[in-house]
């Protein structure tokens, strides 16, 4: 039964996000006004979610776990850098064989397939872990993952467009990503034995991924957006998604 109370939350949570995205696909055209204004909702989720949600629970998971704080910020580092090396090897590669930087999908949407891939996967994992411990702490750890999880997949399917995705591609590696948090539940289930080591290892490179993708790629594009009628909108958009990530910590 409680594999089934697994599934059941893993899949609404990821039905949720799909919902909103299928949503912004049949805007069609329109998307393209708002982009940025997604873009800024990820920015702030992204940064909200790696402070306040991610490092937070690595860092309790220190107390008596298989690692210690050093490892943690260690591991944040290890993978701020690694994105750092990915974004300049794509780079490289998609100038060699095209000859030309300006066209195709940019680094850092490849960057947030696999670190969103990757976070929902734990969330996953922590799903599985609260409804094994009891049904109310299963259901209540699920609302808190929903609150975050869907403005930063709306947010996400943004960023893939706006980093030379197409909207149909977008939203298809998109729901790739957000269906990992039904892996993560089911693998939490199975193993929960034998992955004491996973959270507290994987919590700080989603995080380290997350804090590059924001203050690297995110946000110096709304830095250089040449709409000023918009700076107001975007700056009260970042710290709503950074405000929903808040309200996220706090429940949990």
């Amino acid at each position: 039964m409680t594999l089934i109370y697994i599934l059941l939350a893993t899949t609404i949570i990821t039905s949720l996000s799909l919902t909103g995205i299928f949503l912004l696909v049949m805007l069609k055209k329109h998307i393209h006004k708002g982009m940025l204004t997604l873009v800024a909702l990820s920015a702030g989720a992204m940064l909200g979610n790696a402070f306040l949600h991610l490092l937070p629970e690595a860092i309790e998971m220190t107390e008596g776990g298989p690692i210690d704080l050093f490892t943690v910020m260690l591991l944040v580092v290890a993978a701020f850098v690694a994105s750092f090396l990915f974004e300049q090897f794509f780079s490289w590669h998609h100038c060699h064989d095209s000859g030309s930087c300006e066209l195709g999908e940019q680094p850092f949407a490849h960057l947030v397939l696999y670190s969103d891939g990757l976070h929902n996967f734990i969330d996953g994992l922590v799903i599985a872990a609260a409804f094994m411990a009891s049904p109310a702490l299963g259901i209540s750890t699920a609302i808190a993952i929903a609150l975050h999880e869907v403005p930063q997949e709306l947010g996400d399917y943004a960023v893939l467009v706006h980093g030379g995705f197409s909207k149909i591609r977008a939203a298809v590696y998109n729901g790739i990503a957000a269906s990992t948090v039904i892996l993560g539940g089911v693998v939490g289930y199975y193993l929960v034995d034998s992955v004491e080591w996973a959270e507290p290892v994987l919590l700080p490179i989603a995080a380290g991924g997350f804090l590059y993708i924001a203050a690297a790629d995110l946000l110096p594009e709304l830095k250089h957006n040449e709409r000023k009628k918009t700076i107001p909108l975007h700056i009260l958009v970042f710290f709503t998604g950074l405000a929903i990530m808040i309200v996220a910590a706090m429940m949990e």
